[in-house]
């Protein structure tokens, strides 16, 4: 009886929503599922599907089988966020030829590059087997991004326009508007990012943690039982869509947790709704499992070399390719080598924002900033640390990006101790102590305390040589590793002089995407984290230094533009400001990241990128796609 009000169930959906006969037909099973749906407890695949699954073209890739178990390597337990971010099922996404395309959306029309109707796939579900329809949009601006008490700060900054949120409409039960007065070029890319603006929840879920949808008794009974503080740490701990820390959470995503943290081994089993099929009509994804053990960061490459993950290129480096080609003679992987998409892989960032008065204006020097650019000898660093096959380069954007310029990406890039000793003179750091260390006017020494996020002794060999290359210059360099939280936390508050990361996310833009990163917009952005905040949340520092603002200036233009032509005039604009201000030191760039693959696993490009944003890393390369098959002896 069960399995027979399943089928009218979802028989009377498949005919309210207008499916052909022959679209409900017996499609091929999912052998992992079959004993579910013989039992009634899942209803066939032909109606487990929306009416128009999601087709991702499967141009290089291969046909696929069901089955099998993918294991994975993470250093800590918050990294099966991951999954989030590899799963990549977002409302709109970019394929591999960064192509923003619908994927959970039937489709999305645009008009004026301000009017934005999102249509959803009739019978698209969730994980749960809800039907996920416009009120999980309403619940979302309504009950959570314009509440009171969940968003005292209002909505996600990327849906506000000159200090305007959309005006949001439900159309229908597969339709929602968003309307702003003005073009917003940050919506799609927000959606389409590796960390998503959700715009959505499974509200039949989450309104039983909500205060307008419960008795003051009922709330006051969940969060005493959740043992948090209050309504609010109830919700949002229940909802974290992108932390994957409740395993109840109905998700769109390919693959669902079922493991509640803490745990040293995470289980994500198959979505038995996830919306995209193959070319032939299959469910993806392939892969009924991914396993994720966490384990010491520094440990991941060892446990790799020796076989213990099916696919992994996180908290792998370069150095590590010849330990894991060794690997490959006794254990069942190949090594891929892949490039990567930021602006460097390394890059120094001066505090501009610094609480020490004395330091704050010195780094806010151009000339002292060009100094220590010029200070660092980068074809070094290539040759010693990468074998001579990364790019000496400062931080910008990558030779395969249009916009690239070898004048930005070689300013101030040239080893020139003679032309920095000259510009520290003359900034007025001439005198020197005993050990030949600059003074600033009231004696004390220029020595600069380097913060890292401690996670790779890469990052430390580098420093290493940048050191010895200030030490000429009259500039000593310490270097204090510390946990990524507290290095961040350290940031923000401008107790950091100088601190070393990634440069610019995205190394490989076009005209058509946002410039923001080339000017201060986040607070996590390191050489002016009380600039970016103040962008954010006006409660940081506003911009004090001219060429500052006019970044500013250009990022607000572009988002106005009406053509590409401007659009990329306001790219070189900007880039040419970063070359010649030179508001962070890249050190290198170009960094080939290994990719260890395993030798059944199919569908996983040899050659492609390993980006962050627009990237997603394995996520543009359709992981769901990902599949097992012997590899004939």
């Amino acid at each position: 009886m069960k399995q027979l009000k399943h089928l009218l169930q979802f028989s009377l959906l498949a005919l309210s929503t207008s499916w052909a006969a022959s679209s409900v037909q017996a499609m091929q099973e999912v052998p992992y599922l079959a004993e579910q749906v013989a039992n009634g407890k899942l209803p066939p695949v032909e109606l487990r599907l929306p009416s128009t699954p999601a087709k991702p073209s499967f141009a290089d890739k291969k046909l696929g089988e069901y089955g099998g178990q993918l294991r994975m390597l993470m250093g800590k337990a918050k990294d099966i966020r991951m999954m989030v971010v590899y799963g990549y099922s977002r409302l709109v996404g970019y394929d591999d030829k960064l192509n923003l395309k619908a994927d959970i959306l039937r489709k999305i029309d645009v008009e004026d590059g301000r009017i934005f109707t999102l249509h959803l796939r009739p019978g698209h579900r969730w994980s749960d087997g809800v039907e996920f329809t416009a009120e999980d949009f309403r619940f979302f601006w309504e009950d959570k991004a314009t509440h009171d008490v969940l968003a005292p700060y209002g909505p996600p900054p990327a849906m506000i326009r000159d200090k305007q949120p959309p005006k949001f409409e439900v159309i229908d039960k597969y339709t929602v508007r968003y309307t702003w007065d003005i073009p917003n070029p940050y919506f799609l890319p927000a959606l389409a990012g590796p960390s998503p603006l959700f715009i959505y929840m499974p509200a039949h879920y989450m309104k039983q943690f909500h205060a307008d949808y419960l008795t003051k008794e009922q709330l006051a009974e969940k969060v005493a039982k959740a043992k948090k503080r209050n309504w609010r740490a109830l919700f949002v701990s229940k909802g974290r869509q992108y932390k994957l820390t409740n395993p109840k959470l109905p998700s769109l995503q390919p693959w669902l947790n079922t493991t509640k943290p803490p745990s040293e081994r995470f289980v994500f089993k198959r979505n038995p709704y996830f919306h995209r099929v193959d070319p032939t009509g299959k469910q993806l994804p392939y892969i009924d499992e991914v396993v994720i053990n966490i384990s010491s960061s520094g440990l991941v490459p060892a446990k790799t070399g020796s076989g213990e993950s099916d696919l992994q290129a996180r908290y792998l480096r370069l150095d590590n390719f010849t330990f894991l080609k060794e690997g490959e003679k006794d254990n069942n992987f190949k090594v891929n080598i892949w490039g990567t998409g930021r602006g460097a892989h390394v890059a120094l960032y001066p505090n501009m924002t610094a609480k020490d008065p004395k330091w704050r204006k010195l780094m806010q020097n151009a000339d002292f900033r060009r100094a220590l650019s010029l200070g660092v000898n980068r074809e070094e660093i290539n040759q010693v640390i990468y074998f001579g096959l990364a790019i000496p380069m400062n931080n910008s954007v990558l030779p395969q990006s249009p916009l690239y310029k070898k004048e930005y990406a070689q300013s101030y890039a040239q080893f020139d101790i003679e032309s920095a000793n000259k510009l520290l003179d003359t900034i007025g750091l001439h005198k020197k102590d005993s050990r030949g260390i600059r003074l600033f006017e009231d004696g004390t020494p220029v020595e600069i305390l380097v913060q890292t996020a401690g996670e790779s002794t890469e990052e430390t060999d580098v420093l290493a040589l940048v050191k010895d290359n200030w030490r000429k210059i009259g500039i000593k360099m310490y270097v204090k590793p510390t946990q990524r939280e507290v290095l961040r936390d350290r940031v923000f508050s401008g107790d950091a002089l100088m601190t070393t990361w990634f440069g610019l996310p995205n190394g490989l833009p076009v005209a058509q995407m946002s410039p923001e990163q080339l000017a201060p917009t986040r607070q996590d952005q390191y050489q002016w984290s009380q600039w970016g905040r103040y962008y954010e949340t006006h409660e940081g520092e506003e911009p004090n230094l001219e060429k500052v603002r006019q970044l500013i200036d250009l990022n607000n233009a572009w988002s106005k533009a009406a053509s590409d032509v401007e659009k990329t005039l306001i790219w070189h604009k900007m880039l040419n400001i970063h070359a010649t201000q030179v508001y962070s030191i890249g050190l290198i760039s170009g960094i080939l990241q290994p990719v260890v693959v395993n030798k059944d696993l199919r569908n996983v490009p040899e050659k492609a990128f390993y980006n962050w944003d627009p990237g997603a890393f394995f996520g543009i390369y359709n992981m769901p796609s990902f599949w097992y098959q012997k590899e004939s002896p």
